[in-house]
């Protein structure tokens, strides 16, 4: 029996500002799949955009005011299997691929296996991997990817047949993605202090007038455009590994 003299284990520090915008994530997920089930699937692809950018400031948030902890670090990473993992698949399930039966929810399944899965792998290889890039596609642009397809296709009332098998084939895509060992950029070292010639302030405004006028057309072709260039990119690096392993067997 522990006397009163006996010192407590001490475990990690909880700090509330970050662990707030986590919860608050997670809140958004929840909701998202909510929404779903009630068939509101416009307040479902808004509450994942949302989440998403709930789930990029509370890292920075605890980083900037110094309150990172490894409390944090865990419950961000259960907000992000709840928000990105269990909620697309229950989205994308209750949006049309229940219609295929048995494939349907074992698809909506594999994503979100691969979802846990990506995550773990992600926690045990911090301070591994090259800072510069992910091994596999972050969750959160998976379900971009599948939330945005189904919020697109509701909103504008595409529900054709060839329409939701496509939604299958994006939701397969994504989930083999966040497990493969494609590259995908991370963006952690990209900063708006670096210099940029004049075109690319053109570039921008283009862009900006486009978000103005299709806002969730320009956001959903940013991650489908960043999903085809990584694996783009991981073709060519491929093609270059071969023919610069022949060279060496040549000579």
């Amino acid at each position: 029996m522990a006397t009163s003299n006996t010192p407590r284990a001490k475990g990690s520090p909880i700090y509330l500002l970050p662990s707030m915008i986590t919860l608050s994530s997670m809140f958004c997920g929840f909701y998202a799949m909510v929404q779903s089930i009630s068939g509101n699937f416009y307040h479902a692809g808004i509450a994942i955009l949302f989440s998403m950018i709930l789930d990029s400031l509370d890292g920075r948030v605890a980083r900037m005011t110094h309150t990172s902890s490894p409390f944090g670090a865990e419950l961000d990473s259960l907000a992000d299997m709840v928000c990105f993992g269990a909620a697309p698949a229950m989205i994308v399930f209750n949006w049309g691929l229940h219609s295929f039966g048995k494939i349907g929810w074992l698809i909506s399944f594999v994503y979100c296996a691969c979802a846990g899965l990506r995550l773990a792998r992600f926690n045990v290889m911090i301070g591994v991997v090259d800072k510069k890039y992910f091994q596999g596609m972050p969750s959160p642009s998976a379900a971009a990817l599948v939330v945005g397809y189904v919020y697109l296709c509701a909103e504008y009332h595409f529900s054709h047949y060839l329409v939701i098998l496509g939604g299958l084939i994006i939701t397969l895509i994504a989930a083999i993605s966040m497990v493969s060992n494609v590259k995908f950029y991370s963006f952690k070292e990209f900063h708006f202090h670096q210099t940029a010639p004049f075109r690319a302030l053109l570039v921008f405004l283009g862009i900006l007038i486009l978000l103005f006028y299709y806002p969730e057309f320009v956001l959903y072709s940013f991650f489908a455009l960043y999903t085809f260039v990584s694996y783009l990119f991981w073709i060519f690096r491929i093609g270059y590994r071969n023919k610069l392993n022949d060279e060496i067997a040549t000579k």
